[in-house]
């Protein structure tokens, strides 16, 4: 499947909401467009207040409006305490952030249960089977929101997410980002080349594979050790689309 059919999917999806919203004037919809941020927030804590269920997507987003859109630390670990059972996947780069990654840990292990997925997201709510809430513009935290109660749409969205759950990582996983040099000397290691090799390829010195290939091993949590081969494994991590 390819990386965008997620981002294809939903932005199409976004665009046909609005044309139904446009052209069926005075005819009872269950798509309510919402252009005001304030208004959005009420209307999903309003729908947090009585749902058992929440499945999430949330997308790379910058900090400072990360911060400002997330519900309060204790409002979720409030709703899971409650019993509401919640799910999300974040897109990898969340996790780049020290502050969110160690966020969505404390949350994971609070039992908002988590997977990581690198291929493009779009965010998405959805409580239970009654009301789901994606961007009006398919970029990530742009304002306004379409409120949506159609239940075959509901139910589109919800297929949606749990194929991209299906396919998303758990966020246990060591899955530490590799430099861009990292990723290139793994590649070749796993051509089958040697340290002398890669960095004839590479136009660089032994000396500097043999760091980049000890930070790969830190990043993947590699520990050297007598009954394990640290190359092997990460080749196998590498091929495994786990080393990123």
């Amino acid at each position: 499947m390819d990386e965008s059919v997620s981002l294809a999917q939903l932005a199409q999806l976004a665009h046909r909401l609005e044309e139904a919203v446009g052209e069926l004037r005075g005819i009872p919809v269950d798509v309510e467009r919402l252009e005001d941020s304030a208004l959005v927030g009420q209307q999903i804590a309003q729908a947090a207040r009585s749902a058992s269920e929440l499945r999430a997507m949330h997308p790379v987003g910058r900090p400072d409006k990360v911060r400002k859109e997330q519900p309060s630390r204790q409002s979720v670990l409030d709703a899971l305490e409650r019993g509401m059972a919640m799910r999300t996947i974040i897109h990898a780069s969340v996790l780049d952030d020290p502050r969110n990654a160690a966020w969505v840990r404390q949350l994971h292990a609070s039992g908002d249960l988590h997977r990581v997925i690198d291929e493009p997201i779009q965010q998405l709510l959805i409580f239970d089977r009654s009301v789901a809430f994606v961007r009006i513009t398919p970029v990530a935290y742009a304002p306004g929101a379409l409120m949506i109660r159609q239940q075959s749409l509901i139910t589109a969205l919800i297929d949606l997410f749990e194929q991209t759950w299906a396919r998303a990582r758990e966020v246990t996983e060591p899955t530490h980002k590799l430099t861009p040099r990292e990723r290139e000397v793994l590649a070749l290691i796993a051509e089958g080349r040697s340290n002398s090799a890669v960095a004839r390829t590479l136009s660089i010195t032994e000396a500097a594979v043999g760091k980049h290939v000890a930070s790969v091993f830190a990043k993947l949590e590699l520990p050297e050790t007598p009954d394990d081969n640290r190359r092997v494994l990460a080749v196998l991590a590498y091929l495994r689309g786990t080393a990123r």
